[in-house]
């Protein structure tokens, strides 16, 4: 006996209900362990005198409404991202905390090659002050910007740098999205100027006006300035560097000073267009702490081994490093 149902629609039954995913599941213990850190580093970094949910709350008040009266993207405040950004903001007097260490242990295995700038130090210091001060300036910005250009050409540097492009949206609070050992790079020649005597007061006021310049650079403001375009960093400046274009994201290193890119053929500003994808294509985790151990995963070491002739020099290097014990690689 027929069945008197009607057939569905072209006689092709429904599929059938997908098979249920365990994926919310775990990322619901991912993130209540995403809470639960965050609660705990906040009273850690008070505790370093860093009250950073003061910080965020004050610059949420001054920038968020410049943002809306010169927005440029038509994003919501409550933009894909922001928990994350967020979460590194609270959690970064804990994170420059572990980045100060490695610096520190960097500094100290790289004693040797810093021991010729205590030659160096009489000729500094027979210098005008006002000389000087320029030329701490100076070579700091230039440092800066070869630390953050090897951040994007050097594989194993890029597995750190990639975490501050990983955001797809642009605003002032995006800049801070940034892995504790980004850029220690710098360390060493940093540590050589100032044996050398260049002042370290002045270093330090650099930047601090970098870091302001940055929230300022990130932000999502429609301003061209095109007369401070080779003057200094402009938001359109850095915006380009961030855009997800293959002839812009290895562009426009510097953070302070354009000069550096117009010297050595990395300065990128098109005057017919403006930047609208921002990120890259690299698989990165969303959440913070995916993203802290993201360089360290086997596939992300694959994909940007370390330099092998880089690993020779440091071969090398390490015949001047006193009591040193079988190395085990991390590259």
């Amino acid at each position: 006996m027929q069945s008197s149902l009607p057939s569905p629609p072209n006689s092709v039954l429904p599929p059938p209900p997908p098979r249920p995913d365990r994926r919310p599941r775990r990322w619901r213990v991912v993130r209540w362990i995403h809470i639960v850190g965050l609660l705990a580093a906040i009273p850690i970094g008070m505790y370093f005198g860093l009250e950073g949910a003061g910080g965020i709350v004050a610059l949420f008040v001054i920038l968020v409404p410049f943002e809306k009266m010169f927005r440029r993207h038509d994003q919501a405040i409550r933009r894909p991202g922001l928990r994350t950004d967020l979460t590194y903001a609270l959690v970064a007097p804990v994170l420059n905390v572990v980045g100060i260490a490695m610096g520190i242990g960097i500094a100290l295995l790289a004693f040797p090659v810093i021991l010729p700038a205590l030659a160096l130090r009489p000729l500094v210091m027979a210098q005008p002050t006002w000389l000087l001060a320029t030329e701490a300036v100076l070579l700091a910005d230039m440092l800066i910007y070869w630390a953050h250009r090897l951040g994007h050409e050097v594989g194993f540097f890029w597995r750190f740098h990639s975490i501050h492009h990983s955001s797809a949206k642009m605003d002032w609070i995006s800049g801070i999205r940034q892995h504790p050992f980004d850029g220690i790079i710098i360390v060493v020649p940093a540590v050589f100027l100032i044996v050398a005597g260049f002042q370290l007061e002045v270093v330090g006021a650099v930047a601090i006006i970098q870091t302001i310049l940055g929230l300022v650079a990130h932000a999502n403001i429609r301003w061209r300035l095109r007369p401070l375009h080779r003057i200094v960093m402009t938001p359109e400046f850095h915006h380009w560097h961030h855009a997800n274009y293959p002839e812009s994201i290895h562009t426009n290193y510097s953070v302070f000073l354009p000069i550096w890119d117009m010297i050595w053929g990395t300065y990128f500003m098109p005057k017919d267009r403006r930047p609208a994808i921002y990120g890259n294509d690299d698989p990165i985790p969303p959440s913070v702490p995916g993203q802290l151990l993201y360089p360290f995963r086997a596939e992300t070491r694959e994909r940007y081994p370390f330099p092998s002739a880089w690993r020779r020099r440091i071969r090398r290097l390490r015949r001047f490093v006193p009591f040193r014990r079988r190395r085990v690689s991390v590259f």
